[in-house]
């Protein structure tokens, strides 16, 4: 229970660092729960000015060893976005933060699985391949709409599930004394009575799914075929009871008991809320609903106290020696970015190798192919001029983008290409090189000239590689096209999109050489 000891020296509530919980709620209800468990309220008057980005309003304090930011989403805001956006600025003040948690009241989907009555507490779990949280879109909430899944959520961190674990034993053996714990709390606080203290067993009654309410009008609770009959709660069960299983989470508000039992029965959902599904990629957080009720159109009072007595349980059940090996939330979603970029950056590189594998290209037409690694190149002081006179071309950007090199059979124009494809290569100004050659096997084939030297150009220069993979989807059997089209779509248009894209586009040399091998009818085209 919240209390400032007298003579008790507060921490220093300044230095934000000493915060390494963070608490999420929604509504006020939430709230006021949250702060009566407080083990000590600190004072915000001396606190250092929030970050600039920070627009949550925020209540600090202590719960066991661990000093909590409890943070309520703005009035009349609710759903995944406006989640999301809390623990965001709650970071930007709170950089030491730990673990969150998001405790609040939700829907409950009771089931032949699970005995799921008002006022029970649902713990998020990972289940089937989901991390504790669910997400799902409805189009519209009224009976018999069809459902969709989205999307993947993060897990609950190690330490948070490892205290989960530890504390379900706990309650296994010795049961929870939430009811005596939140019992003493309305017994000192007098105004909370009323609002907060838990209904009768008589005023938990669970309607069939087929039933539709009347909000105008009190249900007829003593029709007995419009209930779903179910025992009694003796002295051996937990009141409340703690279920632990999957949570879903979306934009609206569920109101629809076919809906409801239809989740329950293909996911085994538990518990429906608005918006823990904003939180777990951003916020690691577990996410703690007290059953308030049915996720139907039968709507009862508040059960955001028992939700808040496991939060605390939780909390003090965590050692403060572990938490501080824990990475911070703000570490953690780096860490998680990184690896999303990353894998994003595979599946992008295996599609784009899949795409480059579809261009038809001639093996050995490079100058350092295997096969040609016996032709010779220019011995050293010999062919300086001409040699030079090439390099000086190629970097001046003013000078013609062409270098025509021609000569009498036997003359070592193949030497110089070959000597000037190393040189520009050992200086990574090479983009591709093809050295037709009649004779062996498809080198004297134009056709497949630019696939070949588009290969090379995307090893040179992975800037320009979307835009041929672009090409390549947009052109089926590009090999088959003309050559003008080929070098258009391939090399051309490439370099110029890539140009817009960066404007750091680094210079490429080809090399080209023996032209005359190439296919009769095709050399003059070239």
């Amino acid at each position: 229970m919240t209390q400032l000891l007298e003579g008790t020296q507060l921490p220093d509530t300044s230095n934000r660092e000493i915060y390494t919980i963070g608490w999420i709620r929604a509504i006020s209800t939430e709230n006021v729960a949250a702060r009566a468990f407080l083990d000590e309220t600190h004072d915000m008057k001396g606190f250092v000015p929030l970050s600039k980005h920070d627009n949550n309003d925020y209540t600090l304090g202590r719960m066991g060893n661990h000093n909590v930011a409890i943070a309520v989403l703005p009035e009349g805001e609710y759903g995944l976005s406006s989640a999301a956006v809390v623990a965001r600025d709650m970071l930007h003040s709170f950089p030491n933060i730990r673990i969150g948690l998001m405790v609040g009241v939700g829907g409950g989907a009771p089931s032949s699985k699970h005995d799921i009555r008002l006022g029970d507490v649902v713990v998020s779990s990972p289940r089937d391949g989901h991390g504790g949280v669910f997400q799902y879109d409805f189009g519209k909430t009224i009976q018999d709409q069809e459902f969709r899944t989205t999307g993947f959520l993060n897990q609950p961190p190690v330490v948070l599930r490892a205290a989960v674990s530890g504390l379900k034993a706990t309650f296994e053996l010795e049961g929870n004394n939430f009811e005596e714990t939140i019992g003493e709390i309305l017994k000192e606080n007098r105004r909370l009575r009323r609002k907060y203290s838990r209904p009768g067993p008589e005023t938990d009654v669970l309607f069939c799914s087929q039933v539709v309410f009347d909000p105008e009008h009190l249900a007829n609770t003593e029709d007995q075929s419009s209930l779903v009959q179910r025992p009694e709660r003796t002295e051996e069960d937990d009141i409340p009871a703690i279920h632990y299983g999957l949570i879903a989470s979306a934009n609206q508000l569920m109101k629809d008991a076919v809906v409801r039992d239809k989740l329950a029965a293909e996911k085994e959902v538990l518990c429906f809320e608005m918006e823990a599904a904003g939180l777990m990629n951003h916020f690691p957080c577990l996410v703690i609903r007290g059953i308030c009720d049915y996720s139907d159109s039968h709507k009862h009072k508040d059960a955001a106290m028992p939700a808040a007595a496991y939060a605390k349980a939780l909390v003090c059940r965590i050692q403060q020696a572990r938490l501080d090996k824990e990475k911070t939330i703000a570490e953690v979603i780096s860490l998680i970015e990184n690896v999303n970029y990353n894998l994003l950056e595979i599946k992008a590189r295996t599609r784009d190798s899949d795409a480059l594998n579809r261009l038809s290209v001639i093996e050995g037409a490079a100058y350092d192919a295997h096969q040609n690694q016996h032709d010779p190149t220019c011995h050293p002081d010999t062919r300086t001029e001409i040699l030079q006179d090439i390099m000086t071309r190629a970097k001046d950007d003013k000078d013609q983008r062409i270098y025509w090199l021609n000569g009498k059979a036997g003359t070592g124009k193949s030497t110089i290409a070959r000597t000037i494809a190393r040189a520009f290569d050992d200086i990574h100004l090479l983009g591709a090189s093809f050295f037709f050659k009649r004779g062996e096997g498809e080198r004297n084939k134009a056709s497949l000239l630019f696939s070949t030297i588009a290969r090379q150009l995307v090893r040179k220069n992975e800037k320009i590689l979307p835009f041929v993979v672009e090409a390549l989807d947009g052109t089926e059997n590009i090999s088959s096209k003309t050559i003008e089209e080929q070098f258009r779509k391939l090399i051309l248009d490439p370099f110029e999109e890539a140009r817009w894209d960066s404007d750091n586009i680094p210079q490429s040399v080809l090399v080209l050489d023996a032209l005359d091998e190439c296919e009769s009818r095709m050399t003059s085209r070239l």
